[in-house]
């Protein structure tokens, strides 16, 4: 008899957020790879979308609503057309209803990557914090386990939610085969980038003004590139910088990047400055940590734990940010050695490891 995981796929058709999309295209691919003898992967995708495509998928069954009408339907925990068996969510995404895994094997496993909804709701559209909010009393009544990234979080979210043992914790990676392009400086001419320069990422912001301070405060005549910043907050992250004491002409801030860009970015740069201390993955810096691209990082119960020693943690103020990345640039003995610490880090992160914890999961309930 073969057992089918039924895999939510929504992000890769209607797609809220670019690391999400990457995440559940990365996962359903790894538990493919990964099924155990006699088990299949199959999709579950909103109506009116485009096809999906991931080779190995025994199947694609779409919902008879789109996805803003679905996404309704399960706020309100209402018919979907999405039915039972084993359903694994990369998200919060799922039928959160009451079901009998006992006799009828139905299990519902949904994941959450970031508790900003929770912790800081006020830097997120409100509706979709309202959606998440509701998503996550449904999955404290009805989820068979919910998944978070890290140990940090899952403490976090015990507080939030009584979820009991139902937590786990299951690490998310940079994309699978992450690596620079062999057309590396083509692509960095193209953004209009130049090389050897500090990088940041996130939007407009206090973590962000704090990394740019950082940077200001090193000593070190660099270029500064921002990347992820959301449309229309160039402006303001121009001042902030600008009030760290970088010059207009050494910033350089850019968008959303596709993850060929985004690789040719982290390859012309000296080193990641990440001031960020919210309860979320850092996607960033696992993609930094996989290419062995030297990390100063602020220390924060998440960044501990995904880092260790994999780069520079310090004290979370401007001052001690740009006292470790002076460190980190002041010779290329140092440099070489955070870059060789990140990339030995990085490798304890992958897909495919998510993938098997998956399925691990999946067999204890």
């Amino acid at each position: 008899m073969t057992a089918t995981l039924r895999v939510m796929l929504d992000q890769l058709v209607a797609p809220t957020d670019p690391d999400l999309e990457t995440a559940s295209r990365e996962l359903a691919t790894a538990l493919i790879d990964r099924a155990p003898s006699g088990c299949v992967v199959a999709g579950i995708a909103p109506s009116g979308s485009p096809a999906v495509e991931i080779p190995g998928l025994a199947d694609v069954r779409r919902t008879p609503l789109a996805r803003r009408e679905l996404a309704g339907a399960l706020q309100l925990g209402v018919a979907s057309g999405i039915g039972g068996g084993m359903i694994h969510s990369p998200t919060l995404f799922a039928p959160l209803v009451k079901h009998d895994r006992v006799h009828d094997h139905d299990q519902t496993v949904v994941s959450i990557w970031d508790l900003g909804p929770w912790e800081t709701p006020g830097e997120y559209p409100k509706a979709s914090v309202a959606w998440q909010k509701a998503m996550l009393k449904r999955a404290v009544k009805h989820a068979d386990a919910v998944v978070v990234p890290t140990h940090a979080m899952a403490v976090r979210l015990g507080e939030i939610a009584k979820l009991g043992e139902r937590i786990r914790v299951i690490a998310g990676a940079a994309p699978e085969g992450f690596a620079v392009p062999r057309d590396e400086v083509g692509r960095r001419r193209e953004l209009d980038l130049p090389d050897g320069f500090v990088l940041l990422s996130g939007h407009h912001g206090e973590s962000l003004g704090v990394g740019l301070s950082a940077v200001g405060r090193c000593g070190v005549d660099l270029p500064v590139v921002v990347i992820g910043a959301a449309e229309g907050e160039e402006p303001a992250i121009a001042d902030q910088a600008s009030a760290a004491g970088i010059p207009e002409r050494s910033l350089h801030v850019r968008g959303a990047l596709a993850e060929p860009d985004r690789a040719a970015v982290f390859g012309g740069a000296v080193a990641l400055v990440v001031a960020d201390q919210r309860f979320a993955l850092p996607w960033r810096v696992l993609e930094a940590l996989a290419l062995g691209v030297p990390v100063v990082a602020a220390s924060s119960p998440v960044n501990d734990e995904v880092i260790v020693d994999g780069g520079a943690v310090v004290d979370a103020d401007p001052e001690a940010l740009g006292a470790a990345l002076a460190d980190a640039l002041g010779s290329t003995a140092a440099a070489s050695r955070l870059g060789v610490l990140a990339a030995d880090r990085g490798r304890a992160f992958s897909w495919l490891g998510a993938a098997d914890r998956v399925w691990q999961l999946h067999a204890e309930l």
